[in-house]
């Protein structure tokens, strides 16, 4: 009877096979950090032995670097498709801040990965490194606006990292205080940075929903 509730182990391909590790790996390291998940429990949550593990990724370490990276790379391909288009600035602002917040709301174990402190030996690109490829996207973005205006385009690297920075750090703790929804943390991110304190909107929105309102 035993024999007939054994599972029988799925057959996959390597490359099916290192999906599922790395989509394993993102699942457990994102609830319960690095150094709390053992390749034991990997492994067990794969349905695989430790050497499979070892055999893909050389270990822990390996399959931590590759689940950062891959989500790095997603996340940076949301902002590239965002930033591509030319549009006013308020609009860009919109879109780089809902960028953040739909991958936080859609792949929310992928950003808890990316905000984790990372192991030194782990050879994976760090959430830091992440936020100046952004900012350096951002940058060109500046720099053609503010020649455009007749400022200093030299200026566009600092206020590249400052509104990156602004929008990261606001994701990162939307992430565990959902009281105000996304859309609203995106307005009040773009009010901001692009009003400023002096000239704050006291209820600001985005796109259609600002320009249809009385004060819009």
């Amino acid at each position: 009877m035993s024999s007939s509730t054994v599972r029988p182990r799925v057959r996959m391909t390597g490359e099916q096979r290192r999906r599922q590790l790395l989509d394993v790996g993102r699942e457990l390291f994102a609830q319960r950090g690095f150094e709390a998940t053992s390749v034991e429990e990997l492994a067990a949550h794969a349905d695989v032995s430790k050497p499979v593990v070892y055999e893909h990724f050389g270990g822990k370490e390996g399959l931590y670097g590759a689940v950062v990276d891959r989500e790095m790379q997603a996340l940076l391909d949301r902002f590239t498709s965002a930033l591509s288009v030319p549009r006013p600035p308020r609009e860009m602002l919109e879109s780089a801040a809902l960028v953040l917040l739909d991958y936080i709301e859609e792949d929310t174990d992928g950003f808890r990965v990316l905000t984790r402190d990372a192991p030194g030996q782990s050879g994976g690109a760090s959430f830091s490194s992440l936020i100046g490829e952004l900012a350096r996207k951002v940058e060109h973005i500046l720099a053609r606006e503010f020649g455009a205006r007749g400022y200093d385009p030299r200026l566009a690297q600092l206020y590249s990292q400052a509104l990156v920075g602004m929008v990261s750090l606001v994701g990162e703790w939307w992430l565990d205080n959902r009281a105000l929804g996304k859309r609203e943390v995106a307005a009040h991110l773009v009010n901001l940075s692009y009003n400023g304190l002096a000239h704050l909107e006291p209820r600001p929105g985005l796109g259609d929903s600002r320009r249809s309102s009385p004060g819009g």
